[in-house]
């Protein structure tokens, strides 16, 4: 049997599920020569204890690779290399800025759209422009077919825009925030931060009309497109609204006839805190709405109003110029979904 160890790289700083990074290793040994038709793959416990991986990683690892017919399984004997012509899967570099709950419903919308037909590398840089820097300097970037990278940068965003702008554009594809210092012919899926919270609130403007003012937390050095401050702003000027940004809610007092939008999560929990220490009602004397459409938000304080980019056609979008070539920039839909707390 041939040494897998040397074929099988797992790399513990990949975001990639271990399953998805073994399968790939196999495949990419086939690709290179090095793994041929007949050849039988290491048994799920001898290869469990030699790479430290859990029976279950390495069944679905297999069972996907089943799936997909590369390899076949004889009972009694164990699991062969069945089939070494098959379309060589696109490869992608997929970098998130961090992992949230509406994070997830990208990635898993991304994944599930492209299928068998692409082997993704995910790494998530935490808004870190260093560590940002660092992934693509250690990965062989010449060897993926697509880059796909959600720009957000705590600080040095310049020299982390400078480092996108080198990238080659035919396979630059950016997601989720389209930065105006990027530039050349690449595909894009983005929000359009400002239209999307004025027509928002455009759309709740019957709602809003029995509220005096409006106020947007909106955290001070937030990662946040300041285009949502534009739209925002914009809209209450349009419509007549006395308006505020708030960069904290650490010395506010609740103002009644007023609805707070909030766009970080920990300002929702503060915010709803805050309320409850006065005597106003949420939906009647004080509105409420959120950013980004959760589940809970459908359950607690009886429901909370929110404004929510689709996410699940952020991902299926992006996945789908990830299988071609155009080169458009195409913004997202923006939903509202109206509770109680307004």
């Amino acid at each position: 049997m041939k040494n897998y160890l040397k074929i099988i790289m797992i790399d513990e700083y990949s975001v990639t599920p271990k399953y998805r990074q073994l399968a790939n290793c196999i495949i990419a040994g086939i690709k290179a020569g090095d793994v041929v038709k007949g050849d039988m793959l290491p048994s799920i416990n001898d290869l469990s204890i030699a790479l430290d991986l859990s029976r279950g990683s390495i069944e679905r690892a297999y069972n996907d690779m089943k799936k997909a017919g590369i390899v076949a399984t004889i009972p009694g004997k164990g699991c062969f290399v069945n089939h070494t012509e098959f379309n060589d899967p696109t490869r992608v570099l997929l970098l998130f800025n961090k992992l949230s709950t509406h994070k997830k419903i990208i990635y898993d919308a991304f994944v599930e759209t492209l299928g068998s037909n692409a082997s993704i590398d995910f790494y998530v840089y935490n808004n870190d422009p260093y560590l940002f820097k660092k992934i693509l300097h250690e990965r062989a970037l010449e060897t993926y077919h697509k880059l796909v990278i959600l720009p957000y940068f705590i600080d040095d965003y310049e020299e982390s825009y400078r480092l996108i702008n080198s990238l080659p554009k035919n396979k630059l594809i950016i997601m989720d925030k389209l930065p105006m210092s990027i530039n050349g012919e690449f595909a894009a899926v983005y929000e359009d931060f400002a239209n999307d919270i004025y027509s928002a609130l455009l759309r709740l403007n019957d709602h809003l009309k029995k509220y005096r003012q409006l106020k947007l937390i909106f955290p001070d050095g937030a990662y946040y497109s300041q285009g949502i401050i534009r739209g925002f702003e914009n809209f209450c000027l349009d419509l007549a609204f006395d308006f505020e940004v708030l960069t904290t809610l650490e010395h506010h007092e609740i103002s009644p006839a007023t609805v707070y939008i909030n766009v970080a999560e920990d300002d929702l929990i503060k915010l709803i805190r805050k309320i409850k220490h006065t005597p106003y009602v949420i939906g009647k004397d004080v509105g409420l709405i959120s950013y980004n459409e959760t589940d809970i938000k459908e359950v607690i304080l009886d429901g909370i109003t929110t404004i929510s980019t689709d996410f699940v056609a952020l991902g299926t979008r992006t996945a789908e110029l990830v299988m071609s070539d155009e080169k458009g920039h195409y913004a997202v839909p923006f939903n509202v979904v109206v509770r109680n707390s307004l």
